[in-house]
């Protein structure tokens, strides 16, 4: 069962009193004759929506109707830092309470780390991994069995299909990075639409044992771009985002890059200069 610890808001930390959360972390397993298993999702969040919760649940019914070898005990978003320098990035701050409003509203077993998001610099998807690791399987010791044995946790990656993507692809990533996250780790990859995953793994056969692909059964290509787009165009977001998400984006006049914000107190699109003409709003491979 989860801890009924005392929970410091992600928003709140720094590197001086950062604290691990493992309020919603079960360490305790129900079936000896699987492998624990924590998911980590690193991304923008910029802002967070529907879809990066719903691949949560998706990779958990993976794991529960496969007859995989894996028990999920967590789950936790992992927000990159202010260094990301990536177009659209509002200020971890605000990325971190954004993902926290969602999480506490939606989910009963999700977390999020502000490890990543509060360091002075980019911190590589490889050594975020391996903040988890250190974390959950040397500082708290794993996860302990019915019969009171102790076991380490399994670490795994939690993302798009479009990252997969850019990993078959030479030269973006680095071979020992891509052994490290891929060999040790694993990862847990949910279809996305424009995506030829075939194809990707096609490239990235030395780890093909430690890849699962979760396939989208309902098709949602909702992303932050797209969000933002909406957003600055005056569009309604009501729907592909939490309504706790909507009223604080609203609240702190975030992404106007483009005029004020489109969204009233009930996440309706304002109607003076609305873009009700429906713009094409294009495909984008972003992650997150």
């Amino acid at each position: 069962m989860a801890s009924n610890l005392l929970v410091q808001s992600p928003a709140a930390q720094t590197l001086a009193n950062y604290s691990f959360p493992r309020h919603r972390l079960r360490l305790s397993q129900s079936d000896s004759t699987k492998t624990p298993l924590v998911l980590v999702a690193c991304g923008s969040f910029s802002p967070i929506t529907y879809l990066h919760l719903r691949m949560f649940e998706m990779a958990s019914d993976f794991v529960k109707f496969n007859k995989t070898e894996f028990e999920l005990v967590g789950g936790y978003l992992s927000p990159v830092s202010d260094h990301y320098k990536k177009s659209g990035l509002a200020a971890s701050t605000h990325r971190l309470r954004m993902c926290e409003l969602a999480v506490d509203q939606t989910s009963n077993w999700m977390m999020v780390d502000p490890w990543e998001a509060i360091q002075a610099d980019y911190t590589p998807t490889a050594l975020v991994l391996d903040h988890f690791e250190h974390e959950i399987n040397e500082v708290l010791g794993g996860a302990e069995r019915p019969d009171g044995t102790r076991v380490p946790v399994r670490i795994a990656l939690l993302a798009g299909a479009d990252l997969i993507q850019t990993m078959s692809t030479p030269g973006v990533w680095s071979e020992k990075d891509l052994d490290h996250i891929l060999g040790r780790f694993g990862t847990f990859i949910v279809e996305r639409s424009g995506t030829d995953i075939d194809d990707a793994l096609a490239n990235l056969q030395p780890w093909k044992d430690n890849i699962y692909v979760i396939q989208q059964l309902i098709q949602n290509d909702v992303s932050s771009t797209k969000i933002r787009l909406f957003l600055r165009r005056e569009m309604s977001v009501q729907y592909l985002i939490p309504p706790v998400v909507i009223e604080y984006i609203e609240e702190n006049g975030l992404y106007e890059e483009e005029g004020t914000s489109s969204i009233d107190k009930k996440g309706k699109a304002k109607a003076s200069g609305s873009g009700r003409a429906s713009p094409v709003i294009e495909s984008s491979s972003s992650k997150w």
